[in-house]
């Protein structure tokens, strides 16, 4: 490895002190050096890559578009890691809407950058089943190591010569683009199943939420019933202990919530503060 390419030192916590990304500060430790341009679009940072003349680029998670000035530099291109089966689920947020459209089979996949949209062509793929509680932040977490995996393999296969990238497919493209958090309300008039998906699509970024008396409150992952109470969309019931909300299609048990300003706590500890009077409903 000849050098680091990361975001560049930014404010971050309550204090807002500058801070090192975590890419950064991994290469201060093995004393690899750090490229952070603003944007990799510089003329100075061009002028770097081309000087380091490397093979290959792996990228994971940038944040940033690499300009065509920039990919034809390394001798094999940069090399993504995506996670999703690609063409299925092209963009940023591959992960969070696999889980929302109800999927039960994702994975990663290494392929070239090219100008297009996620649009190369790719080397190689894992798999990876997504179970029927898993938050976007579980599913995140096994695809991390898998897929580390996947990108080594990867980049030992290019330098061998053993793997050549492989066109994707024209049928089965599908979209993820960004997930606001204005996205992340929850629409109570919709199905259980897919408040279920939505809710833990977003968790825990941007994180699901709802209204409750006019403040934001925010809502962990809820449990599906078979024969739950009958209440209007967003209608709260109070019950043994428990806390149902209706859906468009009957009601979810709420596990966890956070009213503003306050800490996450179970749903039964926010009701007996919040005392729902019967009737009463979030997302108003």
């Amino acid at each position: 490895m000849v050098a680091v390419l990361t975001r560049p030192d930014a404010p971050a916590g309550r204090g807002r002190t500058v801070s090192r990304s975590p890419v950064a500060e991994r290469a201060d430790a093995a004393g690899i050096p750090v490229l952070q341009p603003r944007s990799p679009r510089e003329p100075e940072f061009l002028e770097q890559l081309a000087g380091l003349a490397v093979d290959a680029a792996p990228v994971v998670a940038y944040g940033a578009l690499v300009p065509p000035a920039a990919l034809d530099l390394p001798r094999h291109g940069w090399v993504n890691l995506h996670f999703s089966l690609l063409p299925a689920w092209r963009g940023a947020a591959p992960v969070q809407h696999a889980i929302m459209a109800g999927d039960e089979l994702t994975g990663a996949a290494t392929f070239r950058l090219e100008a297009g949209l996620d649009t190369g062509r790719v080397y190689g793929m894992v798999t990876e089943p997504i179970g029927p509680r898993d938050t976007a932040g579980d599913l995140l977490g096994r695809l991390a190591v898998s897929g580390a995996g996947l990108l080594v393999a990867t980049i030992d296969g290019i330098a061998d010569g053993s793997l050549v990238a492989q066109p994707q497919p024209s049928d089965g493209v599908s979209l993820a683009p960004r997930i606001e958090t204005a996205d992340a309300r929850v629409d109570w008039n919709l199905p259980g199943y897919v408040v279920d998906r939505r809710i833990r699509g977003v968790t825990p970024s941007p994180g699901a939420w709802t209204t409750w008396r006019g403040n934001r409150l925010r809502v962990a992952p809820v449990t599906l019933l078979l024969d739950g109470p009958l209440l209007e969309p967003g209608e709260l019931m109070v019950e043994s202990g428990d806390v149902f909300v209706g859906t468009g299609n009957g009601a979810v048990r709420l596990g966890r919530v956070q009213p503003a300003g306050k800490r996450m706590l179970d749903a039964a500890d926010w009701a007996r503060g919040a005392r729902p009077a019967p009737g009463e409903r979030v997302g108003e």
